[in-house]
């Protein structure tokens, strides 16, 4: 069957979604604070204040040794300093931002009354209602720093985020981004605005997440400016071959992140998830290229032409791909199209929807005791048939894992051609719709009932796993009768 041709088309531009609370980053240094309380949480809070350079004044008629020992030892930066025993209104005017550890909800409303009336930004200590901002978790890498905000809903939330960005974000980070405040003014002037000024950042940044800068650092700053400065052959531009997994975003590389977060446009296909693109820069330009087979598909003619196009007008280009790119994925021919054409390409993997099969069902695809090789196979040739250069033969072997691709409309000829070739009737078998994702469904049956035709036109990528390894527990089974039925529409045997 002949599949309609569509154009590559440019994808709605991201939105905002709602916000629940604005983060917005207050310069404190020079300016006066005020902390009323002399608790450890207020203490807390003060010697956060100092740290971003305010003159920090306590009001407390008694002071707890944390705040104690703080006003003694004194903050890394700013001031701190023990104003008084009694706070009034009279003492918020002037402030900058003003916190207080109320001890009962007439303190409390006094304070924001007053605090209202000075026109001062007020925060009650775990007291959201009297509060006009929040603080939020922090992760430090100053001058970087990265505010984290649960709107007051889960703190224990907000904190395991920040624990996971700080493994994600190295110590040294501190380091490049003071060397980025010292050079900025250089570079600005030095750099024509636009292609040249980005071109530097993005390679000062790409080096940021790795060692400390060097000490020498001119160097290093002068390498980069000419680079910059010096035409590129073919508009300088690039291409990133990226692999989207199977959908769950929590599948992607660091890498991959990367690279969405550095591109100017991205050229994705039907199965990459909303989650994933939802991890992009706002500002790149989206383009759906989609291939679905049986569907009206964008000609991989004019994904290549596009790609060198956008390249040579000096553009950072991300050709996004469900999967790894490198499997059944037609990355070869775009690759071999790019060198030609004298464009640097680069290639990040993703998880391939076999591999993530196997992590969702928790099995191993070459169980020592069931198998002893594994294969990725297509379902369909060009025609759309079964293909017939397949070694048949070792696909039969019963001590082989076979995972086939796209063979959804193929499965029928699929199952028999296996039997016909040696493999038991009851092999078990594993269909997979939308693996990883929300809408994800599995039916379990034996290759048998494959070839009675037991699965009905997939609405979605489907993935067969055959084979001994996908035999099920007693766990497995209870596990998916939901699956069984959401797939079947029929109650599980």
């Amino acid at each position: 069957m002949r599949v309609a041709s569509r154009r590559p088309a440019e994808a709605a531009p991201a939105r905002m979604g709602p916000l629940a609370t604005l983060p917005v980053f207050l310069g404190l240094r020079g300016q006066r604070a005020v902390v009323v309380g002399g608790s450890a949480a207020a203490a807390w809070k003060a010697e956060l204040l100092a740290a971003a350079g305010a003159r920090v004044e306590v009001y407390a008629e008694s002071l707890e040794d944390e705040m104690a020992s703080l006003l003694r030892i004194g903050a890394a930066a700013g001031s701190l300093v023990h104003a008084g025993q009694h706070w009034s209104g009279e003492t918020l005017n002037g402030a900058r931002i003003a916190i207080c550890d109320a001890e009962t909800d007439e303190e409390a409303a006094a304070f924001v009354e007053a605090a209202q009336a000075a026109g001062v930004p007020w925060n009650v200590i775990d007291r959201p209602e009297f509060c006009s901002f929040q603080f939020g978790s922090i992760v430090n890498r100053s001058p970087v720093v990265i505010g984290i905000s649960t709107d007051g809903a889960a703190p224990i939330l907000g904190q395991a985020i920040r624990r996971r960005i700080e493994t994600l974000i190295p110590q040294t980070l501190a380091l490049w981004a003071g060397l980025a405040a010292r050079v900025r003014e250089g570079v600005t002037s030095a750099l024509q605005p636009g292609a040249q000024r980005r071109k530097f950042w993005e390679a000062f940044a790409e080096r940021s997440f790795g060692a400390a800068p060097p000490e020498e650092s001119d160097a290093l700053v002068s390498s980069l400016l000419d680079a910059a400065t010096n035409e590129a052959p073919h508009g300088g531009g690039r291409v990133t071959i990226v692999g989207a997994g199977p959908g769950d975003a929590e599948f992607l590389t660091i890498k991959a992140v990367r690279a969405l977060q550095s591109a100017d446009v991205i050229l994705f296909d039907d199965l990459v998830s909303d989650d994933v693109l939802e991890l992009a820069r706002r500002e790149a330009k989206r383009m759906l290229v989609g291939k679905r087979g049986g569907r009206a598909s964008c000609r991989q003619e004019d994904i290549n032409d596009l790609m060198v196009t956008l390249a040579r007008q000096g553009r950072h280009v991300v050709r996004l791909k469900s999967g790894d790119p490198m499997i059944f994925g037609r990355a070869g021919e775009e690759i071999a199209e790019l060198s030609d054409a004298g464009i640097p390409v680069d290639v990040v993997p993703g998880i391939t929807a076999g591999i993530a099969l196997a992590s969702t069902l928790g099995i191993s695809l070459t169980h020592r005791d069931l198998a002893h090789s594994v294969r990725f196979v297509t379902g369909h040739a060009r025609d759309g048939r079964l293909p017939e250069k397949l070694d048949w033969k070792g696909l039969a072997d019963p001590e082989t894992t076979l995972v086939v691709y796209m063979g959804g409309r193929t499965s029928r000829d699929l199952a028999n051609r296996l039997i016909s070739e040696g493999r038991s009737p009851s092999t078990p078998v594993v269909v997979a719709e939308a693996i990883s994702r929300p809408d994800q469904r599995l039916r379990h049956m034996t290759l048998d009932d494959l070839a009675d035709g037991q699965i009905a036109p997939p609405e979605a990528p489907l993935l067969l796993g055959i084979g001994a390894v996908f035999r099920r527990t007693s766990a497995q089974e209870l596990s998916s009768d939901v699956s069984d039925r959401a797939l079947t529409g029929s109650s599980s045997h």
